[in-house]
């Protein structure tokens, strides 16, 4: 029997078969080539990748439209590829077992995942079915001859062969085919380089986490920073990867919640400080302006006091021209005792006399030129002259009067020079004690601008020693900063000096603790 079915197979035709392949057209480039496997097809270059699968598409399309139904003599066209279908259990290709194959012949398409090549072929129902990914286009009408060793139980519509593997239902249509095994895994949410489990319950904790994290991720595409916004978000981070730890008794999340509690206050002090908002809980709603300050934090604060602190203890020279001047050069010399300076460093602070003035620091020995005074009031930009002041120059057993670094230096100098060079302060040409005044009160003041500790007012004893004023003039010099919109409310007792700094001076403050 098996020779009568070799026989009969050989009587029969080889399957259909057409190849529609997209395959780049040239190195650099985005234009393809579509190819037939039919000989008549002629190649097609078409612009783009989604152009050409169209065309394809459409070219397939146009076979099976053209193409004669599945024949029922043919034979199946896989059995070219040796698929798995016709291949014994040894694995290796041995001759075509016509029993192998059943059902009717049909058309079948199919293509891969990539979407590089279509295809359709001539082959039995089974095969079809066999095949990941085929799909039925037409079925034959008349079911091809089927052979078989073993002979089918005798049943209704016994012309469909039954094999003792897959029962097929007499008078049913062609198998379904087999779709392609595909694998979906849930897509991973993470918060913090954590990965949230899919299946963590209670369902409310892990939507909080997928929710954290997405506002985690957006704040990251800020602009600008929103320090109390991200409190907030560490406050809930807190809260969830806490309820997290208890779910899971992970010691590592609950780690983490007392980091996401400290990333928090500090935001929020850091919040605080910057806008100058009242932390005590006398004040718990404040209505004060949120302030940007030049300088944003205690530490800055602290650090501009301190020189001011160490001007006072060390000037070379009496008078308010002098220690205003010897605070700007300490401030440019602070970290290393020396610096860069130019004549309109000088010029811009309302001294009466500045050659003068830099000639008696260079003969007192505090400050050390590699020029005249002259030169260095000539000074520009593009060639400014080097300073040192061998009081602030760092060794081995004196590491120096101040403890903040190389790069708190220029904001420190950047911040006194905002203030000596306020706008006003200059078109009303206001005199160097003015402004070693105005430099003062702005280190001496609450949040909100009041002067003292606590808005109570400044010694009068202290702001001698700071910005030191002959008798009767302090009243002048209030006067002047009053008349500049830098104070407001200005008041000269007999003990201290009070009053507001006006609201456009409060990003040039240092709030005392």
């Amino acid at each position: 029997m098996t020779q009568a079915a070799g026989s009969e197979l050989e009587e029969r035709v080889p399957g259909r078969r057409w190849t529609v392949r997209l395959d780049a057209a040239g190195r650099g480039s985005a234009a393809v080539r579509v190819s037939c496997s039919r000989p008549a097809c002629a190649e097609q270059c078409l612009p783009s990748a989604a152009v050409g699968r169209a065309a394809a598409v459409a070219h397939l399309k146009a076979h099976l439209r053209a193409a004669t139904a599945p024949r029922a003599g043919a034979y199946c066209a896989c059995r070219a590829d040796g698929c798995h279908t016709h291949l014994p259990d040894t694995g290796r290709h041995a001759r075509t077992e016509p029993w192998r194959c059943g059902g009717p012949v049909v058309l079948a398409v199919l293509t891969d995942r990539e979407g590089r090549w279509w295809q359709a072929m001539e082959c039995c129902s089974w095969c079809a079915a066999a095949t990941p990914g085929a799909k039925t286009a037409a079925t034959s009408q008349t079911p091809g001859p089927q052979l078989s060793e073993r002979p089918a139980p005798a049943a209704p519509g016994a012309g469909t062969p039954q094999f003792s593997d897959r029962q097929v239902a007499a008078g049913t249509g062609v198998p379904a085919p087999r779709s392609a095994p595909v694998r979906r895994r849930p897509p991973q949410v993470k918060i913090a380089q954590r990965v949230i489990p899919h299946d963590l319950r209670p369902v409310t904790l892990r939507d909080e986490l997928v929710e954290l994290g997405d506002l985690f991720r957006a704040y990251q595409q800020r602009s600008e920073p929103d320090l109390a916004l991200l409190a907030d978000l560490h406050t809930r981070k807190a809260s969830a990867f806490a309820a997290w730890a208890e779910a899971t008794g992970d010691t590592r999340l609950r780690l983490d919640a007392q980091r996401a509690e400290q990333a928090a206050t500090a935001a929020r002090l850091q919040h605080q400080q910057r806008t100058g908002l009242a932390t005590s809980s006398t004040e718990p709603d404040s209505s004060d302006p949120a302030v940007a300050r030049l300088l944003t934090g205690p530490a800055q604060w602290a650090h501009a006091r301190s020189v001011l602190a160490h001007v006072t203890d060390t000037a070379p020279l009496p008078g308010p021209e002098a220690r205003l001047l010897v605070v700007m050069l300490t401030l440019r010399t602070a970290h290393t005792g020396t610096g860069n300076l130019v004549g309109q460093d000088l010029t811009g602070l309302g001294l009466s006399e500045p050659e003068d003035l830099v000639a008696q620091l260079a003969d007192s020995g505090w400050l050390r030129l590699p020029g005249t005074p002259g030169d260095l009031l000539t000074s520009r930009p593009e060639n400014p002259t080097p300073i040192t002041v061998p009081s602030l120059v760092p060794d081995d057993n004196k590491p120096g009067p101040f403890t903040f670094g190389k790069k708190m230096r220029p904001k420190l100098s950047g911040w006194a020079q905002r203030v000596v060079s306020d706008k006003k302060l200059r078109k009303a040409k206001t005199t160097a004690g003015t402004r070693l005044l105005a430099l003062t009160l702005a280190t001496q003041t609450s949040a909100s601008g009041l002067l003292g500790p606590g808005g109570t007012g400044v010694a009068l004893d202290s702001l001698a020693a700071l910005c030191p004023a002959g008798p009767g003039e302090l009243q002048h010099l209030v006067d002047q900063l009053t008349a500049a919109d830098w104070l407001t409310e200005a008041a000269v007792t007999d003990t201290h000096l009070t009053g507001r700094l006006t609201e456009r001076i409060l990003p040039l403050t240092c709030p005392l603790p």
